[in-house]
């Protein structure tokens, strides 16, 4: 089948990563949140947003532990894996190994407060049968984030009011330039199943090194990403900062 008579995904799946491992929140994936660890809110949250069957790729068996007790699915994987990406493709050749799943997004495991509408959002541009892989952006409206390093800046071919576009690159740097609005690229991906596996074996490229950003690899390899607009940034739990502020948000959500 050609790239150009590919269906839309049918079977998807949904692989949240997590690990104990943290260098300013260790153990965060069991961070208490309400009564429940934080992986289990994501999990709920991934579950509503109705795609698919939800699955945790866990590196240490007391998140298993956690998720199981919650009445989730987990699976146990290899701690050594360098991107949640190589996580959750051992954890779909475990679960899956006969490929039903044709597609899997990618939620990561310090989203608590993610709305489900959010991860519906990512996986719908792979509807269009050119998109590998999609994700998501949120247009800057802080000034000091349009220079700030640490907010990845997706480069879109977007026509103006679109809600989805075609990524040409991204970058830490200020781009692009001229006038118009400069998009926040959030980390929150959906994989044609055929496209995860080719990314994971590719070696790493000489722009994703030098930007430290693995989203390239694919950019260099000549796979297509393509970006959906939504309105926020989720607050991904880094801190204990980050944690006060999620705790505050899901008891706000919970509330009558």
């Amino acid at each position: 089948m050609t790239e150009a008579t590919l269906p839309p995904p049918s079977n998807p799946i949904v692989v949240i990563p997590a690990r104990m491992a943290s260098t300013r929140l260790p153990g965060k994936p069991l961070a208490d949140i309400l009564g429940a660890p934080m992986i289990v809110h994501v999990m709920r949250r991934a579950l509503e947003a109705n795609i698919g069957p939800v699955v945790v790729a866990c590196a240490e068996p007391e998140i298993a532990r956690a998720v199981e007790a919650a009445g989730g699915t987990a699976v146990l994987t290899r701690p050594e894996h360098p991107s949640g990406s190589d996580r959750i493709f051992e954890a779909l050749r475990l679960i899956d190994p006969q490929g039903r799943h044709d597609a899997v997004v990618n939620v990561q495991g310090d989203l608590p407060t993610v709305e489900p509408e959010t991860v519906r959002a990512a996986f719908a541009p792979l509807a269009n049968p050119a998109v590998d892989i999609a994700t998501l952006v949120v247009p800057i409206a802080r000034e000091e984030e349009r220079t700030d390093p640490n907010v990845v800046k997706a480069v879109l071919e977007l026509a103006p009011g679109a809600a989805r576009g075609r990524a040409l690159y991204f970058t830490r740097a200020t781009a692009p330039w001229g006038d118009g609005p400069l998009f926040h690229h959030i980390g929150l991906y959906a994989y044609r199943r055929a496209a995860l596996e080719r990314f994971v074996a590719l070696p790493p490229a000489a722009l994703e090194q030098r930007e430290k950003l693995e989203q390239l690899r694919a950019l260099a390899n000549g796979m297509r990403i393509d970006a959906a607009v939504v309105d926020a940034v989720p607050l991904g739990v880094d801190t204990p900062a980050d944690l006060e502020r999620a705790r505050a948000l899901l008891s706000g959500r919970s509330s009558p």
